[in-house]
């Protein structure tokens, strides 16, 4: 944890001094105690790169929390935030808001709702299986988004966001309203660790362990979907933070929730952090980038990170 929290705080620094404004470190501190006599700088600093890393770190803390808490309510060590369908009923939201309110705002209510339709329908439906009923509701609801953007385009570069996971332009909005979620969903998991402890163990030892395990698992179900929902409603759909991050504590801690919650939200924050940091400087390294260019989507270097990990653990799990 340690470890973890010096990554964090290297991250946190590098993020505020990279872009395509070069500050030093000591004009960084001063936009951020507010001494700095450059209006300009504390404009940067404050309203730009410090929501940015700040959305960041926490989005990746939930979608490791929501992904540790999945593998042990499915029992299977491959499950994860996108297994659930909840990104896909997120971006559903958010095209359906763009297409009847288009000037309303309300994409990031839409998409909360659609998460939270998805994971109700997870619930109901995958009482036999969960980990198929989320791959079938999540393909449905892309199904239908796809259809609605043949019916209409316009709102084909606002979805991409949270079809694909982007932190591009983040501001304090959206800090704003990560945090009181954040708050409330964090400790609930980390509360639920020693319930989470027994559930891996099978419904027969955990019920004789005393835990009603119906009630936990719907308890655990309803934490990671609001935290995957609450962090796709802020980032979009960013893929394999949640696989990542917690095998990577696994192999580090062993199996012990009441250690690997933590640890894993820590490592799933750096994850996502460092991710968006090589996103970012790569989209400004690209030849000919003008100033409109904001950064690649982190979606699409968690996905080049996370699909030859995934594969390699199919291969291991298969061996």
């Amino acid at each position: 944890m340690a470890i973890g929290m010096m990554c964090i705080a290297v991250l946190v620094m590098l993020h505020l001094l990279s872009g395509r404004s070069e500050l030093a470190v000591a004009e960084v501190i001063r936009a951020l105690t507010g001494t700095s006599p450059v209006r300009a700088h504390e404009i940067i600093v404050l309203n730009y790169r410090l929501p940015r890393v700040l959305v960041g770190l926490v989005a990746g803390a939930l979608l490791a929390l929501a992904g540790v808490l999945l593998q042990a309510v499915m029992r299977n060590p491959l499950a994860e935030p996108s297994t659930t369908g909840v990104g896909s009923g997120a971006a559903l939201g958010v095209v359906v808001s763009i297409l009847v309110f288009p000037a309303s705002g309300a994409a990031p209510l839409a998409s909360l709702l659609g998460a939270a339709f998805a994971g109700t329908a997870l619930y109901l439906l995958g009482r036999r299986s969960l980990a198929v009923a989320g791959i079938l509701i999540g393909a449905v609801l892309s199904a239908v988004t796809s259809l609605l953007l043949v019916v209409d385009a316009q709102p084909m570069g606002v979805v991409l966001r949270w079809l694909i996971g982007s932190l591009n332009a983040r501001t304090m909005g959206d800090w704003n309203w990560l945090w009181p979620w954040a708050i409330v969903l964090i400790p609930a998991g980390m509360l639920c660790a020693s319930r989470a402890n027994a559930l891996v163990l099978g419904d027969e030892r955990a019920t004789g362990l005393g835990i009603d395990t119906r009630r936990t698992r719907m308890l655990l179900l309803a934490i990671a979907i609001s935290a995957t929902a609450t962090a796709v409603t802020a980032t979009g759909a960013v893929a394999f933070v949640g696989l990542i991050a917690p095998h990577a504590a696994r192999v580090a801690l062993g199996g012990d929730h009441r250690r690997l919650i933590p640890v894993s939200m820590i490592g799933g924050a750096v994850l996502l952090s460092a991710a968006d940091l090589l996103a970012f400087s790569a989209s400004i390294d690209i030849p000919g980038s003008g100033p409109d260019v904001s950064g690649l989507p982190v979606g699409a270097v968690t996905a080049l990170v996370g699909a030859p990990y995934l594969i390699w653990l199919i291969r291991k799990d298969t061996r």
